[in-house]
């Protein structure tokens, strides 16, 4: 079988397209790509539209099959080729859009998935949103991004101490540390004063010593899920007389000024507390990022819901716990035996990439107060009761491996190629919004 895989932002252009929509998609493809290579001969493309009919009807004169997976939204999947196609894609909302505007009938996820076929996505609760519309026998399948293998082989050879007595990594880029930064610049007009911080200087080599409870979260700060106020918020509240607790942001985009900036602006508000936060943005080598993690106690997140969230999976794949809520895709792997659980609310939102910002979905909002607890749990757990930290490790090992291991992808993945391909029907009829 011939796989032809392709991803909108490849290695070409990644750094350019770092933090903007659908990058990710590239990190997707990337975990995926060694478990296709086993299932058949792999091909990635960076134009579609060129080669992968000529692709297709080569394999078809050999009696060969092939198939395309387009690691992308449906909307910006093709359903224009005489190869299969399969969308792989994620998604963290109620509902999936089932309307179209400017003129782009593809808008209506219907339009797509029906044209495929059948679809590939990350977590049941997507498969769920699917099927709610296309119908129950509609051939869609939950296969995460399969990193447990790669983090759990480095997890072995980290310590997993609760609380870390002294670690130094080498950051090359722009660090900023809360017990050194001069906020006074980013406070209200009338009162800012001192000197702002150089977001554009050349990027430099900083050392970063990190010791206490070291709680991490990997995200792109212009994504609208990702939650950090909150995140920040009540990390000052919960810690603001304790001085060895620590929040690093490792953020993730290719222009940061805009950001740092507002996070800045919330780092001062939120003043005056004892604790540390430390952003980080700039490239981490894998020796670093592995210092990283196992500089870490617990892995955070705040979000509105996840697609899959890949640094959350790493970082639990390594036997990291997680402070995070259980709903969209972290529902299938987040427990109370491998973290602590944040409740949350649903909230009427839109569609992300819809314009007319239209009510038709639902996001989860968390519960400020229920992030302060589990804080504070955490924090205690790290301190006082280290066999209940190494069971939750062990727990996060064992739940990622079930969830995002190479095996358990390979066969859900071969099984699932190896279906016929589905006649296309009729498109499903609208689904009433009253």
């Amino acid at each position: 079988m011939l796989i032809i895989i392709h991803s909108e932002t490849n290695k070409s252009n990644i750094q350019q397209n770092l933090g903007r929509p659908e990058y990710s998609y590239y990190f997707v493809l990337k975990e995926f790509r060694p478990v296709l290579e086993r299932i058949g001969q792999v091909i990635e493309v960076s134009n579609p539209d060129e080669l992968v009919d000529r692709l297709y009807f080569d394999c078809l004169s050999r009696g060969e099959d092939c198939v395309f997976l387009s690691f992308s939204p449906p909307h910006r999947t093709p359903i224009h080729y005489a190869c299969p196609t399969i969308p792989v894609f994620a998604w963290e909302f109620s509902t999936i859009p089932t309307e179209s505007w400017q003129g782009e009938s593809r808008h209506d996820w219907r339009v797509v998935l029906q044209a495929c076929g059948r679809s590939i996505t990350h977590s049941t609760f997507t498969v769920d949103a699917v099927r709610d519309v296309m119908g129950a026998d509609y051939p869609v399948l939950a296969i995460p991004a399969p990193v447990w293998d790669r983090f759990a082989a480095r997890g072995e050879a980290l310590l997993k101490r609760p609380v870390v007595e002294g670690v130094t990594l080498n950051i090359r880029g722009l660090l900023i540390d809360s017990c050194e930064a001069d906020l006074r610049p980013y406070g209200p007009p009338d009162l800012c004063e001192g000197i702002p911080i150089s977001f554009d200087a050349p990027a430099q080599d900083c050392p970063l010593h990190l010791q206490g409870v070291v709680y991490t979260s990997v995200f792109n700060p212009y994504d609208g899920r990702k939650n950090w106020q909150d995140m920040i918020s009540a990390f000052c509240t919960t810690f603001r007389e304790v001085s060895d607790a620590t929040l690093v942001l490792k953020l993730t985009h290719h222009d940061i000024a805009n950001a740092l900036t507002d996070m800045l602006h919330h780092l001062y508000k939120n003043q005056f507390y004892k604790c540390r936060i430390v952003l980080i943005h700039g490239y981490l080598a894998d020796a670093d990022y592995e210092a990283l993690v196992q500089a870490t106690s617990y892995v955070v997140n705040s979000s509105y819901g996840e697609g899959q969230c890949l640094p959350l999976m790493e970082f639990m794949s390594c036997g990291k716990p997680a402070i995070a809520p259980v709903n969209t895709a972290m529902a299938d792997y987040v427990t109370g035996d491998n973290a602590f659980l944040v409740d949350f609310t649903e909230e009427l939102t839109a569609w992300p990439h819809d314009p007319r910002a239209a009510y038709r979905t639902l996001r989860y909002i968390t519960d400020w107060d229920s992030l302060c607890v589990a804080y504070r749990d955490s924090y205690e757990v790290a301190k006082s009761d280290t066999q209940r930290y190494a069971n939750m490790s062990a727990a996060a090992v064992r739940s990622l491996q079930r969830f995002c291991s190479q095996a358990s992808t390979e066969q859900r993945l071969r099984t699932f190629l190896e279906l016929p391909q589905p006649a296309s029907g009729l498109l499903p009829a609208p689904v009433s919004l009253a």
